[in-house]
């Protein structure tokens, strides 16, 4: 059971610090703790009070007196398994069931609760729900509310350098704008332009993206059976931010980062012309010193509300561990964990031993660091080289070389398919002849005259 605090309830002791500090207000902390005003009131009484400790939620490290008992959850789940599951479109919803369960049954549980249940155990799958009407969007009230990311191919360099990938962040509520050039949109490319833009204003409250695999993607069949959400390597620095990615199903969802697309193209395009510049090293140096500043002044706006919705940007070495591509592997029995088709040995531990057949997060940073970790703890490694394949004993290299090379088989002329084909041609042959021997000869002879 749980007796920490959780991440929603460390945020709100941020926020409600700022309220007292007097940096924001009861309305705008209701609004960045996702709140309703009057929660917010309670919440603020009780951290005027108790301090930090009062907003521990009061049912923590305690079961629910209201809680099913296993037994009943089995039985339900069993019958849900037996009586109403079935494939995605035939399958009973969690409403459905539950009346079922009742009328039928005789067993009573709230949709909600059975929903939960069909969820843990892969019996039932969220489905997206795609509105049918669009209408425009207004910006929000407030810097740090929302920011839209999108990256921009073009050829800023015309034939002067390399192709690239311009990645641009726009404040919804202000249009304040970063920007960094890169060879691709890759994952390390919005990293870096997001830990660019919280180390310079703090972390934003919401990213607008594309429906791309970067940002987010579908579920796979295994996910959907189990109620899982897909998450990206992005996805999951966002969460450890706590960061709200939200994306979009068109262009024109995203209109004004779009439309700092075509600003860029037309101006930052003839800037740089003008600069001689032809490197996209030279380009980010420019990008920061000159053209943003000058941008942001020219089109920057004054937001509809005046507090501040970023939070405080985290530590250098906290971003280090946030901004890193994280993958689950499992060890062998000789201690290898394999990762990216490299080999690393583990070496023995004092303390925090990791069992063979245990899984380890392999995590690998920006500039290509690796470091394996263990329930939180990282584990000390060499990497070795990868295993040799056996060799062929009494073989010279050239004829393993050739005999490793897959060649279409042909039968050779003594093979017994071969000879009973050469039968079934000689057996038609004959049959043939005897019917060309036996059939009967056109008279030759000429008709005698009539008398």
């Amino acid at each position: 059971m749980r007796t920490e605090m959780s991440k929603r309830e460390l945020g709100r002791v941020e926020v409600l610090a700022r309220v007292r500090s007097k940096q924001l207000g009861v309305v705008d902390a209701a609004r960045l703790m996702r709140v309703s005003y009057r929660q917010a009131k309670r919440l603020w009484k009780r951290y005027r009070e108790e301090g930090a400790a009062g907003l521990k939620h009061r049912s923590a490290g305690q079961a629910s007196n209201r809680a099913h008992q296993q037994k009943f959850r089995t039985k339900v789940l069993a019958l849900v398994r037996e009586k109403y599951g079935g494939p995605v479109g035939e399958r009973f919803g969690p409403t459905l069931a539950g009346e079922h369960l009742a009328s039928k049954d005789g067993l009573q549980l709230d949709a909600e609760t059975l929903r939960r249940w069909m969820l843990a155990e892969g019996l039932w799958s969220r489905e997206r729900k795609r509105g049918v009407h669009r209408r425009r969007r207004e910006r929000k009230e407030h810097f740090g509310e929302l920011v839209q990311m999108d990256g921009s191919f073009h050829a800023w360099l015309e034939d002067r350098g390399p192709q690239g990938c311009l990645m641009d962040m726009v404040d919804d509520g202000t249009n304040t704008t970063w920007a960094q050039l890169g060879e691709q949109e890759t994952i390390w490319a919005v990293a870096d332009a997001l830990r660019s833009w919280i180390e310079r204003y703090g972390v934003p409250l919401a990213l607008y993206v594309d429906w791309k695999n970067l940002y987010q993607r579908a579920a796979n069949s295994r996910e959907r059976l189990r109620g899982e959400e897909p998450i990206t390597q992005f996805g999951r620095m966002c969460a450890k931010l706590r960061i709200a990615i939200i994306a979009a199903s068109s262009p024109q969802a995203k209109g004004r980062v779009e439309r700092v697309h075509s600003t860029h193209q037309d101006r930052l395009v003839k800037k740089l012309r003008r600069k001689d510049i032809r490197s996209h090293q030279a380009v980010n140096v420019y990008l920061q010193r000159e053209y943003l500043p000058e941008h942001n002044r020219r089109f920057t706006r004054v937001a509809a509300q005046p507090e501040n919705y970023h939070r405080r940007a985290p530590r250098a070495a906290e971003l280090d561990r946030i901004f890193r591509l994280e993958s689950a592997r499992i060890i062998s029995q000789d201690w290898v964990v394999r990762y990216d088709n490299r080999f690393f040995q583990l070496h023995k531990q004092s303390h925090n031993y990791a069992p063979a057949q245990s899984k380890v997060l392999v995590c690998e940073g920006r500039y290509g660091g690796i470091t394996i970790e263990y329930r939180g703890k990282a584990l000390r490694w060499q990497e070795i080289p990868a295993p040799a394949s056996p060799p062929i004993l009494g073989a010279p290299r050239e004829r393993v070389l050739a005999e490793s090379i897959k060649k279409k088989w042909t039968p050779p002329v003594s093979h017994p398919w071969r000879e009973a084909a050469r039968r079934g041609l000689e057996k038609r042959e004959r049959r043939t002849s005897r019917e060309t021997a036996c059939a009967p000869q056109p008279s030759l002879a000429l008709p005698s005259a009539s008398p």
